[in-house]
């Protein structure tokens, strides 16, 4: 059998070394809240922990009602780090009161001279729903998993399985308590331990995970609008195009311009034309289907590609898009403001580059412009254009 205080002073030292690294981590890296939280969370156990090991040398009642408030407090906490990594909004309404609940519940039974065996009982109980409720939070139906966010979700109920057997023994057979040998306990403290390097490495990890996603998010979308920037736009479009011509299927692209940005920007400001951006870019995803490709090529510039399109099924998603955007209207000051986009369409011919299509998208657009705006004109052929 393990010897339970030496295995209470490693969990202590661990949660501790935990909390170290993840503070640490947070100092050189845009960490999440949830990480800030967790780090608490895993200070707190560890002090909970090396109060449980001092308690044989110190035998104040003290010592043991700030170990069992920093235990609760700590599994509170963990919890409280998965609600806001995962983004739940409420959490505070719940957690705070079973919390304030389960201490009330622990200290007094402690005060009242409940037996060791069943304030034993009592603190298995708690930790097991605490870690019950962590696990379904990351195995939670519906929500996609990563092989990362399985394994620390089944680690908890491994230590939930265990929590549950040292309660159940406890009822059973009477004799539990928190430094007594046993199987049992040995089995409950190797999951403990599992538990703090299984979590502790992996909830770091999920962090890294959702820092390395939004790096990559960052590197592909428009900050303002929201679509796909210049570079990703590119890359996409030439990913589209080169299926499209294994596939033998059409695909058309449209080059968009909304008409007199200048004039709205010289007239109510920069803050207004970002506006007018933002809300032509909302109103353009409405229309979208959802393999489409639109991107912010620069100031208020946009193309979009229509993969598996045609050219006459592009020019009615043009006109879609077109009255769309008329439809749409923004406060200013003194009234309303109503856009209108002038567009350009073509179909990209097999093996044609991607600039050769920008640039006959951009000559309809431009005729567009000098028909009158808002409008949608078709491109010359690139038969036509090498012909010319």
């Amino acid at each position: 059998m393990i010897d339970i205080r030496t295995f209470m002073l490693v969990l202590a030292i661990g949660n501790i070394g935990f909390a170290m690294l993840m503070a640490g981590y947070a100092r050189t890296a845009a960490a999440s809240p949830a990480l800030r939280v967790w780090a608490w969370a895993k200070l707190v156990q560890g002090c909970a922990h090396l109060l449980g090991w001092l308690r044989p040398d110190l035998p104040w009642i003290g010592v043991a009602v700030a170990a069992n408030t920093f235990l609760i407090a700590g599994a509170a906490s963990e919890a409280a780090a998965y609600c806001t990594f995962f983004g739940y909004a409420r959490w505070r309404r719940v957690l705070y009161p079973c919390t304030a609940l389960a201490l009330l519940a622990m200290h007094g039974a402690r005060f009242a001279h409940a037996s060791p065996n069943t304030l034993v009982i009592l603190m298995s109980m708690i930790i097991a729903l605490y870690t019950a409720a962590m696990a379904a939070i990351l195995l939670r139906p519906g929500a996609g998993h990563s092989m990362l966010q399985r394994l620390i979700g089944l680690n908890g109920l491994a230590f939930f399985a265990a929590m549950s057997l040292r309660a159940y023994s406890g009822i059973a057979h009477g004799h539990m308590a928190v430094f007594a040998p046993g199987a049992v306990q040995s089995i409950t403290y190797l999951a403990g331990y599992l538990l703090m390097i299984v979590n502790g490495f992996g909830f770091l990890l999920l962090c890294k995970e959702e820092d390395d996603q939004q790096m990559a998010r960052l590197a592909t979308i428009d900050s303002l609008t929201g679509l796909v920037n210049r570079r990703a736009f590119f890359e996409r479009t030439e990913s589209a195009r080169l299926l499209a011509t294994r596939l033998r299927s059409p695909i058309a692209l449209m080059m968009i311009d909304i008409d007199h940005f200048k004039r709205l920007n010289d007239r109510f400001g920069h803050a207004t034309g970002d506006e007018a951006l933002c809300l032509f870019a909302a109103t353009a995803q409405q229309t979208l289907r959802d393999h489409d490709i639109m991107g912010r090529l620069g100031g208020e510039e946009f193309a979009l590609v229509l993969p598996g399109t045609e050219l006459e099924g592009a020019v009615l998603a043009a006109e879609r898009l077109r009255g769309a955007v008329s439809a749409a209207h923004m406060s200013v000051s003194g009234g309303t403001y109503g856009m209108t986009v002038s567009i350009g369409v073509v179909v990209i011919d097999p093996n044609e580059h991607i600039n050769s299509a920008l640039a006959r998208a951009d000559h309809a657009l431009y005729a567009a412009k000098s028909a009158g705006r808002d409008r949608v004109e078709v491109g010359q052929s690139r038969l036509r254009v090498v012909a010319g």
